[in-house]
């Protein structure tokens, strides 16, 4: 037997052994980073975050143009910066990044599965296309200033004005109905609770073109696909369904002018965040009637479709698409999902129909009991361990409101954050280790190239091979394989590889042989 032949057997040997008794390491990095950072000049008078101002950077005595960023001094002094990321922001490490990609893939998955088709849209867009609705809390939100050609810009707090910009911009060319899914970034400067964060990822699916309650009957049956998928149950959350038609006709009985209507929703919207008192005052405000404000707050505790009709009859709108829905919920099979619940408005201004939210219940649903005049008995429950999970609705007369032409259209959003705090609630996250099938290494420094050539081929055959780049011993070897979960371990030794072969050694069982370089896959 050749030295080289003997020194493969006699560690192939040694492999088993040392696999059996290493221990994978893992020591945090402690050490701050150290970088020369150049001293700015700071504005005398800096301006506090505001979402509907420029803050600018350095001193601007030459004229140039508002929000240009000038080359600040160049120092050697060395600083200690914050290696955090900006807070309400985070990094994806490989094991969060893993993470991130499984929920994608779902999210994307059950699109596919639904026929909906993928876009995307620049996560910077012009400002104008979010403060069009005067009120909305996410007017407040906006990371927003005015670039280098004095335009105002936003980072984008959320997808669907985009979609309807892009649907503006395209006209007549689309065919009709569109859907359409998109998974993007967006931002908000907002406080920061459990599951919610200054930027997110959300998953938004949208059916444009179709005006029959149909086409939300769908989106909602999408988002119970997925949760099914990932194994939390009708236990575990729901669905609260109402309509904004439901507070028009409450509205229009008391002669309240169709301009405040949004308003209204705003304010309503906030009944779990703000003592009721709170909500009844800012309702006075915006001028809503003290009757009005107790008939509409009557009606917010409702709880049943055949209540709300007893109120408003069965002749409007309201009560006619909610039982249409509420119909097609039992033939989709996902009735004991959801159920109706007035108070739900939801806060962005364009929605016109039906309108739904997802929450997790605490441990049971919200209960509103009707009262005459004491609201502290009404019990909104503001106890909820998390946010909305995900929430939509109708919103046929967005496109009008940016030059368009108005077409029926619907969609949900549904943020990231939330979901992995649920999952981890429920145990339900998956482990999803890293998993390389192969490990290949070269025993001598010199057959390095050999091992470069064996992790081409196998790569060009579709599998996956992590190649020890440095000169390692064995022990080193198996700890990098064990770590990286690696299937196979292949060695490259120069007498084998003067023959055409590599040692192979199967790690789940310890089968170790030769093979043929043209016969390795």
């Amino acid at each position: 037997m050749s030295v080289s032949k003997l020194s493969l057997t006699r560690s192939i040997a040694m492999l088993s052994t040392i696999s059996s008794s290493l221990l994978i390491l893992n020591k945090p990095l402690t050490r701050a980073l150290r970088f020369p950072i150049p001293n700015l000049p700071l504005a005398t008078n800096p301006r506090g975050l505001s979402s509907l101002s420029t803050a600018a950077i350095g001193n601007n005595a030459g004229g140039g143009r508002a929000g240009a960023l000038s080359p600040a001094p160049v120092t050697e002094d060395l600083q200690k910066i914050d290696v955090n990321p900006p807070k309400g922001t985070r990094d994806f490490p490989p094991e969060d990044m893993r993470l991130r990609s499984w929920l994608f893939f779902n999210f994307r998955e059950v699109s596919r599965l639904f026929g909906f088709e993928e876009v995307d849209f620049p996560v910077l867009e012009s400002e104008a296309l979010f403060v069009r609705k005067a009120g909305e809390e996410i007017r407040d939100q906006l990371y927003c200033f005015e670039d280098r050609g004095n335009r105002r810009v936003a980072l984008r707090p959320e997808l669907t004005p985009s979609l309807a910009r892009l649907v503006i911009q395209k006209g007549k060319s689309l065919s009709l109905p569109l859907k359409w899914f998109a998974v993007g970034q967006c931002w908000r400067y907002e406080r920061m609770t459990r599951g919610r964060r200054r930027e997110h990822y959300q998953w938004n699916m949208d059916i444009i073109g179709v005006p029959e309650v149909m086409a939300e009957a769908e989106l909602i049956s999408a988002i119970v696909t997925f949760f099914k998928r990932l194994g939390i149950t009708a236990s575990d959350v729901g669905f609260k369904v109402s309509s904004r038609k439901v507070l028009q006709e409450v509205l229009r009985r008391y002669s309240i002018p169709e301009a405040l209507f949004g308003k209204v929703c705003i304010i309503i919207d906030k009944i779990e965040k703000l003592p009721l008192a709170e909500i009844k005052k800012e309702l006075e405000s915006v001028g809503v009637l003290e009757e009005a404000i107790e008939q509409l707050l009557q009606v917010l505790s409702i709880k049943s479709l055949t209540e709300l009709e007893e109120i408003l009859g069965d002749s409007g709108e309201a009560v006619a698409d909610l039982k249409q829905l509420f119909s097609l919920v039992d033939k989709f099979g996902y009735s004991e999902w959801i159920q109706f619940d007035a108070s739900i408005v939801r806060g962005l201004a364009y929605y016109t129909g039906i309108v739904f939210e997802m929450k997790q219940p605490r441990n049971t649903w919200f209960h509103l009991e009707a009262c005459q005049t004491n609201y502290s008995d009404l019990g909104f429950d503001r106890g909820g361990k998390l946010r909305a999970i995900c929430g939509g609705g109708r919103y046929d007369r967005l496109l009008s409101t940016f030059g368009g032409d108005d077409i029926p259209a619907c969609g949900f959003g549904f943020g990231d954050a939330v979901i992995i705090e649920l999952l981890k609630e429920k145990g339900l996250l998956p482990e999803l280790g890293l998993q390389v099938e192969n490990i290949v290494c070269a025993l001598d420094p010199g057959l390095q190239g050999a091992a470069a050539t064996v992790a081409t081929i196998l790569r060009e055959k579709g599998q996956s091979v992590d190649l020890v780049l440095e000169s390692k011993p064995l022990k080193w070897v198996f700890k990098r394989a064990s770590r990286i979960n690696a299937s196979r371990l292949i060695l490259v030794g120069d007498s084998e590889w003067q023959k055409g072969m590599v040692g192979v050694k199967i790690l789940s069982t310890g089968e170790q042989q030769e093979i043929k370089l043209d016969e390795l896959d």
